[in-house]
């Protein structure tokens, strides 16, 4: 991964950048398709094959809706559920068949062979982005893609082609036959995008490297040590993910397009709404806008909605992974919404904005526990450490593990705030803004390709969902 990581920054990105730039503008798609394509291939080849196929049955699905939407509403819904079955089907296949068949033979009269397939990186991701098309075609919400390599290179977008964020069409359909690339879109790019690798590089692998230490000895460490871990592992998935999002947006800012935003501050939250509000935001407006509001959302009376919320939670959790424990996860955090929805909403508005925060924190960290546990029985053990039925409140080893990496949880909570935001709009002010900010993305991409070069811990958590 580290390897990979450095040939990505200082060989393929600079090369792809060059010929793009030098390329005529009615070839730029072209070209981005082809490089989508090396980039998928780099890792896994076999499954480009997958990707194409997966590009040509939904451009050919999105011309026959355009085509019969008008005037013939059945055979456009058809091929509408044709895309999402065919879809869902690749989706279920590669993602959930193993799963399927060691659920099944929980059951005493069976014994399937489990099947070992392995997972193609990012198949979550651009499998909802090419249903989105197919389903905002039919609706009218976007236009048809006449030209299939502009769909494909839709499709394969290599910034957030592997872990998002989800890019609905309708929001990039004008950008990818009209962007037009700017220099201040492109600086723009570089600083969100250095931004996003010190997030990564940074942060998370530091809070990455604390939990993976701290886990060696999850019950002799103490109920403290326990929370510090689960802390460290909260902090890890944050700026691993929204560092990643971050790059992906400042990449496609390089290449003249305007990905939405995937993160807002979510440990700033007061409540579980207001998390789901700004936690991996294109992936809660995906499941709102494809799942939610077509069960018939808010509007059939109060039980429907709860169970509408179930299984837009049952398939969250489901849709991050094939395990139990992230079926838990899901559900959890839809129980805790339906809770805060109908139960405790009068109460939590009464409370003061800390018990709101504390209360909105403690069911976010704890939900993390859920989520990283694929084994039941560690599960259980670390939740018995962390509310302290070990009897120990902290061992000697956590204790001076936790205090060697203080500095860095310190700096991790600070980032998790928008003051650095805050900072740098005051500084952008600045006649010095522009020495600032160049003198940032030298020091960022200089310590972190050392780290990367000095260490072998790189992990990219959401590349395997």
């Amino acid at each position: 991964m580290v390897f990979s990581s450095l040939l990505f920054l200082f060989l393929y990105l600079p090369i792809v950048l060059i010929l793009y730039y030098v390329c005529p503008r009615k070839w730029r798609n072209l070209l981005l398709f082809i490089v989508n394509l090396i980039f998928y291939g780099w890792g896994e080849p076999i499954f480009v094959t997958l990707m194409i196929f997966s590009t040509i049955v939904d451009y050919t699905c999105g011309y026959f809706i355009s085509k019969y939407r008008e005037t013939n509403k059945k055979k456009a819904k058809g091929f509408v559920v044709a895309s999402v079955i065919i879809n869902l089907s690749l989706l279920g296949f590669f993602k959930y068949a193993g799963f399927l068949t060691e659920t099944l033979n929980y059951l005493p009269f069976l014994n399937i062979p489990v099947l070992k397939i392995p997972l193609p990186i990012g198949i979550s991701f651009y499998t909802f982005q090419t249903m989105s098309y197919s389903i905002d075609v039919y609706r009218g919400d976007a236009p048809v893609q006449k030209n299939i390599i502009t769909f494909g290179t839709y499709v394969s977008l290599f910034p957030q082609l592997i872990a998002g964020p989800i890019v609905r069409y309708k929001d990039v359909a004008y950008q990818l036959d009209h962007r037009r690339e700017t220099l201040d879109d492109f600086t723009k790019g570089v600083c969100i995008f250095c931004v996003g690798l010190a997030k990564k590089v940074l942060i998370a692998n530091q809070m990455g490297a604390l939990w993976d230490n701290l886990l060696k000895n999850q019950v002799p460490n103490g109920w403290l040590g326990s929370w510090i871990g689960i802390i460290a592992y909260s902090f890890q998935i944050y700026f691993d993910f929204s560092g990643y999002s971050d790059m992906a947006c400042g990449l496609g800012n390089m290449f003249g397009f305007e990905f939405l935003k995937n993160f807002n501050y979510p440990y700033i939250s007061k409540s579980i709404t207001e998390f789901w509000r700004r936690w991996h935001i294109s992936l809660g407006t995906w499941f709102r806008e494809y799942v939610y509001i077509p069960l018939g959302g808010n509007r059939k009376g109060v039980a429907r909605q709860m169970l509408n919320l179930l299984i837009v939670w049952f398939l969250t959790g489901f849709w991050h992974g094939a395990d139990f424990n992230f079926i838990f996860w899901g559900l959890y955090f839809g129980l805790l919404l339906v809770l805060e929805k109908f139960v405790l909403k009068k109460w939590l508005a009464k409370a003061p904005a800390a018990v709101q925060h504390i209360y909105a924190l403690f069911f976010i960290i704890f939900g993390w526990v859920l989520f990283y546990f694929s084994d039941l029985n560690e599960m259980g053990a670390f939740i018995t450490s962390m509310f302290g039925f070990g009897g120990t409140v902290i061992s000697a080893d956590a204790g001076a593990l936790a205090l060697s990496y203080l500095p860095m949880l310190l700096v991790a909570a600070f980032a998790s705030t928008p003051v650095v935001t805050k900072l740098y709009r005051k500084i952008e002010k600045t006649k010095a803004a522009p020495a600032l900010k160049t003198a940032f993305c030298i020091v960022v991409l200089g310590v972190s390709t050392a780290l990367l070069v000095s260490q072998s811990y790189n992990p990219f958590l959401y590349f395997r969902f």
